[in-house]
Formats: C-alpha cells, sequence, structure tokens
C-alpha cells in the first residue's frame, strides 16, 4: 500500500488550493514528497510533502497530507512559505561542503577533520563524507534554504550532522554556504537530567507492584531473561523474574536474537535485530554484551548488597529486554516497518533498515542523567544509561586551599556537561558586571580577560542560568560555581533559552556556603579548587523502565513526526518531545488495580523515592488538580523548564484523555492487543504523531490527535478529547501564538458547544441534520417553525466560516462545498434556544 504514487494528487491539491494558505503559484511549484506511509489504524497514507526552490529544499517547510486508498486527500497541514523568490537571499553556495564541516567543527568547539574524504554524491547538492577523524558516523551534506527566526528571510546553507568523538552529542548543523556562519544548531540527543527547582516530594507512601501483562509469544527459540518484567517499572516497583520467549511473533517473528530473517539465532548475546545491548564502561560506545551461551539463557541474579557493576550483566539483560519490549508493543501501534522504526533488517522490505538500537548499560560518559540519539531512518540511534547518585545534593565541589579549605555540597545544573567523574581543577574568578548586583553577570562582564581557564563564580540573580553559564563560558571559563541568593539549600538550574549552548558543568551551591567565598574573591584571595563526582552511585537507570521507555520514546516522536527522513521536526520551543516520552513510560508501566487519583512520577527509583513520589517532574502525574494543578497557562512560566516543564504540561494533558478514556471504555491489561481506553489512547497519541505539522505547539498536537480520532473511530471519542484538553486549558479558543516561541501560550476552558450539556434537553431535540458526514449540502430538517435563526459552522478552532440568517420550518439546504475536509460545528440560534451539532465535512 505504501508504494501508491500520489503525485498527481498532490500537484491537484496544491494547484486548486494554495491561495488558501496565502501561497502564489510560485510557492508550490517544485514540491516533492520526501517520504509517505501507511497507518492501518486510519487507513490512510502520511504522505510528507518536501517545498522546494530551484531544486533545493528549504528546511523543515513540510505539508504532511493523509491520504486515503482511493486517492482522496482526507487531512492536510501546510507549513509552507510564501513569496519564495523575495525571501531567497542566494542558490549558489561559496562554500564547499568540505569546508562547511570544517566551520562547523569550529563553530562547535571540537576538533577539525582530518584526512576529510568524498565518499560519494548522494544527489543534486548531497555529498556523503568519511568521518573526518572527528565523527563516529560518515558525516551527510546537503544544500537547504534555512528559514530565519522571523520567517522573512532565507539563506542559503549547507546542512550536516556531526557525532563527535569527544563531546556527548550528535549535532545536526547549518552552516551558511555564503558566509561560513552557524546558522542554526540541533541536538539529537535528549536526555532526562533533572531541570525542576523542586524534585523532592514529601507525604508519601510505598505501594507495591508487580503485575506482568499479556504477550503474544514467537516461536520457540529457548531464550530466557531474569528481569524486571512489563509492567513492573523498577526493583521498587516489584521483584525481578525470569521470562521465558516473550519476544512478539507479529513484531519479531524470529525471536530477539536474529537479524537475517530465517529461523536460528544470529547472536547469543544481547543482540539482534531491534538492539544491541552493552556496558559501555568506559564510556567510549565500546564494551562488552552480556552473553547467553546456545541456549540463549539470560539468567543473572541481581544483588543490591554490592555497587551496580557487580550485576552489570543482569543490567544489560534488562536493558535488552525492555528495548525489545517497547520495539515490540509500538509495533502494534504502528511504529513499524513501514513507519520508520527501529531494525537491522526489515522483514517486510519496507523501510531501509540498518538502524537497530545501540543501547549502553552503565555508561561512563556521564552521571545522573540517560539520553537517546534519534538520526534520520537508515542510521543507528543511541541509547546512553547512567548511574545515579540518588541524593540530589553530593560534595561535588572542594576548595583546595586557604581557610575556606573543604568540600561543600552542590546540585548539578539540568544542562551543560555533567560533573567529570575525573577532578576538574583551576583556580576561582569572581565574575563582575555593571549592573546593580555586580556579581550576578546579567550585564556586561567587565573582567572576561580574568575568565579563561577559571572555574566562573557567580551569584544566582533575575537573568537566566543558561545566559550566565554561556558568557561566562564564550569567555573561556572551564566550569561555573552558581551561589544561591536564597536561604536554604541549592536548587536544580533550569536551562533557559541558551542552556542548550553550553558544553562545560554548571552547579548551584548554599547562599550561607557561596557568600564567603565571594567576600574572599572580591578581596583579592587566590583560591583553588575542584570540581568530581565521586558518587557513590547506587542507583542503576538501566534498571527504571520508566526511564528506558522515555529515551526510546525520543526516537518514536523523532521519527514519525515530519517522516522518519527528518528527524528536525521537534527542536521549536513548545514543542512536545518530552511529554510523549513521559507519556509512553506511564503506560507501559500501567496496570490493572491503577486509579486516576494515584500518584505516578519518573525516575523515582533513580533519586531514591517510593514509587508513588513525583521523581524529577514538577508534580506527580495524577488527574485530581489539587494534586497536579498545571495548565497550558504555565507553559508560560520561566520557572517550568523547557524543554522537560513544558513536555510534562502536555504529558499531564495525555494522562488525563486517557483515564477519561478508561472511564468510558474500561481498562485492558494487553498492550499488545487490547481494546481498552488505555489501548485507544495509545493509538490516538501515536496517529497524531503522524499526521500533526512539522515544528508543532499543543493546538497542533491536540488537533491531531482530534482528527486520528475521527479517521480511525469515526469520531466516537470528540467529546472525551474536547473535554480532557479543555479541563487543563488547551479548549476550544486557546491559542499557541508562535510555536518558536515558549511565552505567548493563551489558555482557555472552553468546550465546544455540541459537547456541553444544554439544560433544556429540547433545544437538542428541535432538528434533523443530514446526510452527515457530507460532500458539501447539507439538510436541516425543522421539527416545527422556530421563525428567524442563525446558521453559524465554526471549525475545530472556532473560527466561523458560515453564517446565514433563514426563518426555518421544514427543510433548509446550505452548501458548505467551499470548506475543507474536515470537523465542524454547527450551530443554530433563535430568540429562546441554541442547537448544536458536529457535522463532518468529506
Amino acid at each position: 500500500m505504501n508504494a501508491q504514487d500520489f503525485n498527481q494528487q498532490v500537484r491537484s491539491f496544491f494547484n486548486e488550493n494554495f491561495a488558501a494558505y496565502q501561497l502564489n503559484s510560485q510557492d508550490v511549484s517544485d514540491l516533492d514528497i520526501s517520504s509517505q506511509e501507511y497507518t492501518k489504524s486510519m487507513n490512510v497514507h502520511t504522505v510528507f510533502v518536501q517545498q522546494r526552490y530551484q531544486g533545493i529544499e528549504i528546511f523543515n517547510s513540510l505539508a504532511v497530507l493523509a491520504i486515503n486508498n482511493n486517492g482522496e486527500i482526507k487531512s492536510a497541514r501546510v507549513d509552507f512559505i510564501g513569496q519564495l523568490p523575495q525571501r531567497v537571499n542566494s542558490v549558489t553556495p561559496s562554500i564547499t561542503p568540505a569546508n562547511a564541516i570544517a566551520m562547523a567543527a569550529g563553530k562547535l568547539g571540537i576538533e577539525m577533520p582530518v584526512d576529510l574524504q568524498l565518499l560519494e554524491q548522494t544527489g543534486n547538492n548531497s555529498y556523503l563524507f568519511n568521518t573526518g577523524n572527528i565523527s563516529y558516523e560518515n558525516i551527510p551534506v546537503r544544500l537547504v534554504l534555512q528559514p530565519g527566526e522571523d520567517f522573512t528571510t532565507l539563506r542559503l546553507a549547507w546542512d550536516l550532522s556531526i557525532y563527535p568523538k569527544t563531546v556527548n552529542a550528535w549535532y545536526s548543523v547549518r552552516i551558511d554556504a555564503l558566509t561560513g556562519d552557524l546558522l542554526s544548531t540541533h541536538n539529537w540527543m535528549t536526555d532526562c537530567r533533572f531541570d525542576t527547582e523542586d524534585y523532592h516530594y514529601t507525604n508519601v507512601s510505598t505501594e507495591t507492584a508487580g503485575l506482568q501483562g499479556v504477550f503474544a509469544f514467537t516461536p520457540n527459540d529457548g531464550s530466557s531473561y531474569r528481569v524486571y518484567a512489563i509492567p513492573v517499572e523498577s526493583p521498587n516497583h516489584g521483584d525481578d523474574t525470569l521470562v521465558n520467549e516473550p519476544a512478539n511473533a507479529v513484531a519479531s517473528p524470529f525471536g530477539w536474537h536474529d537479524t537475517n530473517g530465517a529461523a536460528g539465532a544470529e547472536y547469543t548475546i544481547t543482540r539482534g535485530n531491534n538492539v544491541r545491548a552493552r556496558a559501555d564502561l568506559a564510556g567510549n560506545n565500546g564494551g562488552n554484551s552480556a552473553e547467553g551461551g546456545s541456549g540463549l539463557d539470560f539468567d543473572f541474579p541481581f544483588d543490591f548488597n554490592q555497587p551496580p557493576l557487580g550485576h552489570v550483566n543482569a543490567s544489560i539483560t534488562n536493558l535488552f529486554y525492555w528495548n525489545n519490549i517497547i520495539h515490540d508493543v509500538f509495533v502494534q501501534y504502528g511504529f513499524d516497518e513501514q513507519n520508520w522504526n527501529f531494525q537491522q533488517t526489515n522483514y517486510s522490505g519496507q523501510g531501509i533498515g540498518n538502524d537497530y538500537v545501540n543501547a549502553d548499560a552503565q555508561d561512563g560518559s556521564g552521571t545522573n542523567n540517560a539520553n537517546f540519539a534519534t538520526p534520520p531512518e537508515g542510521s543507528n540511534p543511541r541509547m546512553q544509561m547512567y548511574l545515579w547518585d540518588n541524593s540530589g545534593i553530593n560534595e561535588l565541589f572542594t576548595i583546595n586551599n586557604g581557610p575556606l579549605a573543604g568540600p561543600y555540597g552542590a546540585i548539578e545544573a539540568a544542562f551543560g556537561a555533567p560533573v567529570p567523574t575525573s577532578p576538574l581543577t583551576a583556580n576561582l574568578v569572581l565574575v563582575t558586571d555593571t549592573g546593580s548586583d555586580p556579581y550576578d553577570a546579567c550585564e556586561g562582564i567587565t573582567n572576561g580577560g580574568s575568565i579563561n581557564g577559571k572555574i566562573a563564580v557567580i551569584r544566582r540573580g533575575t537573568c537566566e542560568f543558561g545566559f550566565k553559564a554561556l558568557a561566562a563560558q564564550n569567555l573561556g571559563a572551564v566550569a561555573v560555581v552558581v551561589v544561591n541568593n536564597e536561604g536554604g539549600a541549592p536548587i536544580v538550574m533550569g536551562a533557559g533559552e541558551l542552556g542548550d549552548d553550553v558544553t562545560i558543568p554548571c552547579i548551584m551551591i548554599s547562599q550561607s556556603d557561596g557568600e564567603p567565598i565571594i567576600s574572599a574573591l572580591a578581596g583579592g584571595s587566590t583560591i583553588n579548587a575542584t570540581l568530581v563526582n565521586e558518587g557513590p552511585f547506587d542507583f542503576d537507570s538501566s534498571l527504571d523502565s520508566g526511564i528506558i521507555t522515555h529515551e526510546y520514546g525520543h526516537g518514536i516522536s523523532n521519527r514519525l513526526t515530519g517522516g522518519g527522513f527528518n528527524v528536525n521536526c521537534l527542536q521549536n520551543d513548545e514543542q512536545m518531545g518530552e511529554g510523549w516520552s513521559d507519556y509512553f513510560g506511564l503506560m507501559l508501566t500501567m496496570k490493572e488495580g491503577d486509579t486516576r487519583t494515584q500518584n505516578r512520577g519518573v525516575g523515582t527509583y533513580v533519586v531514591g523515592q517510593p514509587t508513588n513520589g513525583v521523581g524529577i517532574r514538577p508534580a506527580p502525574y495524577n488527574t485530581d488538580m489539587s494534586v497536579n494543578p498545571y495548565t497550558y497557562g504555565h507553559t508560560n512560566n520561566n520557572n517550568i523548564s523547557q524543554p522537560h516543564g513544558i513536555g510534562f504540561v502536555w504529558a499531564t494533558m495525555l494522562w488525563d484523555l486517557t483515564w477519561d478514556l478508561i472511564d468510558e471504555h474500561g481498562f485492558d491489561p494487553d498492550i499488545y492487543n487490547g481494546t481498552g481506553g488505555n489501548n485507544i489512547a495509545l493509538q490516538l497519541v501515536v496517529d497524531g504523531l503522524k499526521i500533526q505539522n512539522c515544528s508543532p505547539g499543543f493546538v497542533n498536537g491536540r488537533d491531531a490527535i482530534i482528527e486520528a480520532d475521527e479517521l480511525a473511530n469515526d469520531g466516537e471519542n470528540y467529546c472525551i478529547i474536547w473535554r480532557a484538553f479543555a479541563k487543563r486549558g488547551l479548549g476550544l479558543n486557546a491559542s499557541q501564538g508562535s510555536a518558536f516561541n515558549r511565552f505567548d501560550q493563551v489558555e482557555d476552558f472552553t468546550i465546544p458547544q455540541e459537547c456541553v450539556l444544554s439544560n433544556n434537553e429540547n433545544d437538542q431535540n428541535r432538528f434533523m441534520i443530514y446526510p452527515n458526514p457530507t460532500e458539501g449540502t447539507i439538510n436541516i430538517v425543522s421539527r416545527y417553525d422556530v421563525g428567524s435563526s442563525n446558521i453559524t459552522v465554526y471549525d475545530i478552532n472556532g473560527r466561523e466560516v458560515f453564517s446565514q440568517t433563514q426563518s426555518l420550518n421544514g427543510v433548509h439546504q446550505i452548501n458548505l462545498g467551499d470548506l475543507n475536509a474536515g470537523i465542524y460545528i454547527l450551530q443554530i440560534t433563535g430568540d429562546s434556544f441554541t442547537f448544536n451539532t458536529r457535522i463532518i465535512v468529506k
């Protein structure tokens, strides 16, 4: 099915409708179907259409069309840029692609390439270079047009990706093809470090768990794994068990250790078609896998009376198991071979393959973290799971000389590099500026020449933590120590808008500890200090299936939004990637007997909290507004971090929606083939990812889920969905503003009128509407003479698209043929009544 050619439908659609999207014919004259896939649940092909100018792609300028097997366009989301000839600065580069790689390396602060060689030209203005001895992967380079921040300009740029060997990142970069300037950077590696000020939660009690889900088994391969089996979230939530042959027959028909699509395992280690799991203890993307022998027997004991290294094979096995479980579950919901999932061999022949997950247990390149890097289809993603010291405040900072010598408690920031496990030693320097507080680095820095090679000491002030840390880094600081300006314990510093560019360690110490240091430095003292994280690292994130699923979830949302070959669609300020990942973790660890008002946290195990704690989020996931009061308006609050806090608000909405659907349809513990409200919710969320636009905001995400329900279920859950979102401020009149601005959201709690129960039931019995769905013409049958009435039609965003005043008695016909296909609200109002109903235009 996914091989159907929709070029004619795409051309016809844009030739007929370009004006409706404020475009002209030139703007849609050069379009390319970059990818397409078929989704069984919605029975549509999602077709991703790339806007181009003179054969050059406009970066992230996509249209997403849902087309059925008859070639009918069921939905369209168009984010093209208009007036292209007036916006494009050039189509001829003056910098070579090889020079662009070197310039990118210089701008990113990594070593320069050595023996860089062109391997092949992969298309017009598209090339593949070797690693240049700086990247784990070969370096692709292609010509694009990069939109400016206000979308008024399009600058010719080289788009390339580097997976540097010396930095824990995988960079997607745009370099100006005329000047060599760095225009845009996106890190494909996303993590789940602390980034909320209050991650401790009190007044909680422990609970027990441990029910297993329902499985469909593969043909026998004899495999067995000692793990914390689905839906057990961690060692705190239940016991480890020995599970036999857990691979799913549909998703992994040859078992988890196959790669060639024939009976018999190719590997007896924790490696197979979906994942290669190993212990990267040295932090160099290497290490050994666990060995199960010819019987594929991975029965390794967990021993929590010794450090995590003592049961490293058990840790690898649990990580291997959960990566495969997540793979197999999400195949059932449409993240499959033709929808760009992660597999070495695509047994169906659809998609590229060659992209199983590299999963690293007890990774030595960091601490108190976990991450996932998502390259495009055909390249291997990487999951890195670290050890956590769990206690929050640790003696990360030591003064080595003078009267203040000794260790100090500190908390790492939610951005920048982790505090290293080997000592980082340098002299301290007090940063001074021109502001009213001369030590908060919020204004122009006056002693920039003294900062290079030093550990910068800065007082907490009114500006963003990322702003001041980046300022110190740009002046050569090797680390930053922020002194709290309030009493009590230090807090976790959020990134702000600039924190993603910080690559040095950043910590906060308390006011009582830090002010004497500031005074001594201001008085001219020379102070030498060391930053080091020596642990103990008691908790292993490879045993926290919520975090494992969270990280894998980044791969799902990045591959499905915008299509598998464009994994840059979730870099806008209001994107909800962290929310989808939290949500997937919650869904795979749900169990029978759970309730909507019990607390669900994220990462409670690794931070040493009870099972119903908060973990690393501002509040627990709970549908009770008195426990979790967060709404859409909170995303405007700078104390809600970006992206984790923004994602937390989105996942809160999805969690409410899930429980509302469970109330309607029941709960089914079979996560693979169940038909309960939990299964329906997960399917709608995955389908929504496929049909939403590139660079989505909350309103885009909400509308995609509503439309997914229309395509998959004929809109059966329309009002349930609206009520859930409206409860959290994403109602009918909510506005996301620009998805590239995280501070312009407007919340609203209005639901469509037809979802409001009328006080007068007779109002809803006055009229009959047919046909519905309609291809344009609708008949309004008035059951009795209601006199002059206003007939109004609204789209799902509350915009009026049709209005007419008419005396109604008998049959009256209206023509809505000019409207795009979609869901609308028909409202009829008279002197003493209001009638509302939903209509569907095909």
